[in-house]
């Protein structure tokens, strides 16, 4: 699925929540249709606002302990973290421009 890193359970911590600026985690699955919609207006977004987000991608079935974390019951969800803790959460596919209103208090 494109061009979006991806993370893991084993690299959660260190990538997202250590990192130094805020991460929008992207939680799918292969069998997701919305899912496989959001992708390209994620990595479009990536494009445009990468000097202030960073954009990455959990597959939840290769991945259950941090979805199972932070709550994740329904996907497409996006989850924004910033400083460690999870402080925004987008459930569902949505527009670009919705999703990019939904992340203006990241990227300016």
């Amino acid at each position: 699925m494109g061009a979006l890193p991806a993370v893991t359970d084993a690299d959660f911590n260190t990538t997202v929540l250590q990192a130094d600026k805020p991460v929008l985690v992207d939680f799918w699955a292969e069998w997701c249709g919305p899912c496989r919609q959001v992708a390209p207006i994620l990595e479009e977004i990536a494009a445009e606002h990468g000097e202030a987000l960073s954009i990455v991608k959990m597959n939840v079935d290769e991945n259950p302990q941090t979805p199972s974390q932070y709550r994740v019951t329904g996907i497409p969800m996006m989850g924004v973290f910033k400083g460690g803790e999870l402080v925004k959460s987008i459930v569902g596919a949505k527009p670009k421009a919705a999703i990019v209103n939904d992340l203006q208090d990241f990227i300016g």
